[in-house]
């Protein structure tokens, strides 16, 4: 018994010790922290004009930007409880406006098989954004639509439906006035990275299958009412008073809050030694004035596919066929 709970309090130490030495920056953590002490963040976009496929689009992107406004101070508040940052300030700027200023280009990406929609920033706008509101560095979220392959069970856990679904997911960057991203969100720095959808758009209908005692079922869209039934399922914030947030957006902002608190140190872990010289963040693609051609760093054997702007596509969906597994 005695060597059983010598193991287990072994292996405790050693799962916290080798956690608290995860790195979720693009640069050495102390360098972050020395260079970013207060953070400005942006009102939380949407991208009208990423793949959201959804036939009541524009009520949808209405939707979203009215739920952004209501739940964005809640990601603030999280951001100034890590204890990072100094100071932790909210834009006070049109998102809409403010987005469309800054914004070079958009990218739909696959990297370490994280399907994603990566933003890219306009250098100028970018530093006099940050020089005007006297930050050091500024974040960027978004919310946009992304089309994946995906497998959905019935409520039976045995049939699934394997096809195309349309969903919405957040990202966020952190960015500095020189166009150095020091943090983003899917990171690829977890030891296994993945990004939730802040909310799936489509469902397989196995219920109508059921009844019209068919295999083959169709792919629906949730209604507007449905979706904004979800987003108002809200709970008490436990930073903010008695505010109320919405439960979908306080899910992805503890991920994204968890990858920027400060290390933790015990007794028992040693403080390891950044490598010398300090690696440099990588830089998006830019806008600049006339003069030479700026370069875009991606991450290696990523081939990134530009995503164009698309309409929604109220199409009818072919009803796939219903497969079933057994569970074990």
């Amino acid at each position: 018994m005695k060597t059983f709970l010598k193991l287990a309090l072994l292996s405790m130490v050693a799962i916290l010790s080798f956690g608290c030495a995860s790195n979720y920056y693009n640069v050495p953590r102390e360098t972050f922290e020395k260079k970013v002490k207060i953070l400005g963040v942006a009102p939380i976009f949407v991208d009208s004009e990423s793949d959201i496929r959804h036939p009541e689009k524009d009520a949808l992107v209405a939707l979203i930007k009215d739920c952004n406004r209501k739940n964005e101070k809640e990601l603030v508040a999280r951001l100034k409880d890590t204890g990072t940052f100094f100071s932790v300030r909210l834009l006070d700027q049109d998102a809409d406006k403010l987005f469309y200023n800054v914004l070079f280009r958009r990218e739909r990406r696959d990297d370490a098989s994280v399907i994603y929609n990566k933003y890219f920033y306009k250098l100028p706008e970018l530093k006099e954004l940050i020089t005007r509101n006297g930050l050091d560095a500024v974040m960027f979220t978004v919310v946009s639509g992304l089309t994946q392959r995906d497998k959905v069970r019935s409520s039976n856990l045995v049939s699934y439906l394997e096809a195309d679904y349309n969903f919405l997911v957040m990202t966020s960057q952190i960015f500095d006035a020189d166009g150095n991203i020091l943090w983003e969100f899917p990171n690829f720095r977890e030891k296994s990275p993945a990004l939730t959808p802040l909310l799936e758009l489509q469902y397989p209908d196995f219920d109508e299958a059921k009844a019209n005692e068919t295999d083959k079922v169709e792919i629906k869209f949730k209604t507007i009412p449905g979706i904004t039934r979800a987003f108002n399922k809200t709970k008490e914030s436990s930073l903010q008073g008695n505010a109320k947030v919405s439960g979908v957006y306080t899910s992805i902002f503890s991920d994204m809050v968890s990858l920027l608190k400060p290390e933790r140190e015990y007794p028992w872990s040693k403080k390891k030694k950044e490598p010398q010289p300090l690696p440099e963040a990588p830089k998006q693609e830019m806008t600049k004035p006339a003069g030479p051609a700026v370069e875009t760093v991606r991450p290696a054997d990523t081939q990134p596919e530009i995503m164009k702007p698309e309409e929604p596509k109220a199409e009818i969906v072919k009803p796939e066929v219903i497969k079933e597994e057994t569970i074990k």
